[in-house]
């Protein structure tokens, strides 16, 4: 068996079993690229400072370039004897330069490092993030740039309500994944801080620099604190709390999605790179990638919720229990990236049946409301006027008659201060039209919208 680097104070030695229970190298793998470029940095300030020699951090620089160039090859092997990233990048250090490789730790910990490897790797991530949430965004733009005056019902209680632009459907998702892009970048805040040099949880009595190896990792800022710095995940639970929020969004847009491509819809039609069939029933297009995104949002919370439950309860400083800190940040990271572009391809392909969306806002009572306001203009009271217009609806309901098919005469029976404008203000086009206050679906009020919108691009 393998013998520990830090094995000096014991005597037994773990069964197999308990050092694979035990190890993390399976899950922090991912970190190769990162834990390098932190102990490059971390050499490199040591040396600076005059803790090791030129020459001794040039020969161990070199050998984690070397391990660099080897890792981004694929190159690297890692066991489960030597546990994590850490110690399986120091023993393939050995290996290259050496017993040189054993100063690379001074005034150094696995704890300072983990964190700092999360730290370095996230950062990176949520660039991309950004970049794929902003990609989105222009696909709900654009879409919505193409349908300022396609009619839509829009709904409450998933009941008709009142018509409105699709544009202006779109341009709501639009606004959540805005908010959802601030919060992003605002992790970004909390993750750009460097706990290198915190050492295991009180500092280090070597005269290091932590401002250098931060500078060297474009780092904007360093931990004041030591114990902060090595227990403080904060900024991972940031990040899936913004994932979570992120893939609800996405995951409600998937639904109406869903809704809008069935048969009783036929609002839209899916492309078929975004759809399956069935195995039985040769008939079937289904929307599997949205379903999919739908269910994946469950699998984010739990990444949330599982990490929140392991920090709950934890005592300063640094607990083995964080190991479990990294498997739920990379999954959600994978998960919400793929979905984001699987949303902003499903969308920007999908086919809007413009005839099929107008021709449900005119065989329904969405127009209810326009008949409401119209008397409330010509001094019937609303209240009033709201009854009135409800027994219309209820009397429509029992005889299959829509508002704009009641005759003039009919209206003037129950009211002389309808008028034949009346009809006009029944149109569902003229409904949204109207709707003109500021935010509001009225044409002009969605072209605005999408002017603002443009400008962030």
């Amino acid at each position: 068996m393998t013998k520990k680097l830090w094995g000096g104070r014991f005597e037994g030695k773990n069964e197999e079993w308990i050092d694979t229970f035990g190890a993390s190298i399976k899950v922090d793998q991912k970190l190769v690229k990162q834990d390098i470029t932190g102990s490059i940095a971390h050499v490199t300030m040591l040396e600076k400072t005059g803790i090791l020699s030129v020459e001794e951090a040039s020969e161990i620089r070199h050998g984690l370039k070397i391990l660099l160039q080897k890792a981004e090859k694929g190159e690297l092997s890692f066991t489960i004897e030597n546990e994590d990233i850490h110690l399986n990048i120091e023993k393939l250090l050995h290996e290259e330069i050496g017993a040189a490789a054993g100063k690379l730790h001074t005034a150094r910990s696995r704890n300072d490092q983990v964190a700092t490897d999360a730290h370095l790797w996230l950062k990176d991530t949520l660039v991309e993030v950004l970049t794929e949430i902003e990609q989105l965004q222009k696909v709900l733009v654009s879409k919505a740039d193409e349908n300022v005056e396609t009619i839509m019902p829009g709904y409450t209680h998933l009941q008709h309500a009142q018509p409105v632009s699709f544009a202006h459907h779109l341009l709501a998702y639009y606004q959540m994944f805005k908010r959802d892009y601030e919060r992003f970048t605002a992790n970004v805040t909390h993750t750009d801080i460097s706990p290198l040099g915190a050492a295991a949880l009180a500092g280090t009595t070597f005269p290091i620099d932590r401002e250098y190896s931060a500078e060297l990792m474009n780092f904007s800022a360093i931990y004041q604190n030591s114990m902060d710095a090595v227990s403080d995940r904060d900024f991972i639970l940031e990040f899936l709390s913004n994932a979570s929020i992120l893939m609800m969004h996405l995951s409600r847009l998937c639904e109406e999605i869903i809704l809008w491509c069935s048969y009783e819809y036929q609002f839209v039609t899916l492309s078929d790179t975004y759809s399956t069939g069935s195995s039985i029933m040769p008939q079937k297009k289904n929307p599997d990638m949205a379903e999919l995104i739908r269910g994946k949002t469950g699998r984010v919370y739990g990444n949330l919720f599982s990490l929140l439950t392991i920090m709950k309860g934890l005592p300063l400083a640094y607990n083995k229990d964080l190991q479990e800190d990294k498997e739920g940040m990379f999954d959600t990271a994978e998960t919400i990236l793929a979905s984001i572009k699987i949303m902003a391809g499903m969308l920007d392909t999908l086919t809007v049946n413009k005839e099929r969306m107008e021709v449900s806002t005119q065989k329904d009572f969405s127009n209810a409301t326009e008949l409401a306001d119209y008397l409330a203009t010509k001094g019937i009271p609303f209240r009033e006027a709201h009854e009135i217009v409800g027994k219309l609806v209820l009397e429509g309901l029992k005889t299959g008659t829509y508002l704009q098919d009641i005759s003039l005469a009919d209206y003037q029976a129950i009211s002389p201060v309808i008028e034949e404008d009346i009809y006009n203000v029944l149109d569902s086009k003229t409904a949204i039209e109207r709707r003109n206050s500021l935010g509001g679906t009225g044409f002009a009020q969605v072209l605005k919208q999408i002017e603002l919108a443009r400008e962030k691009f």
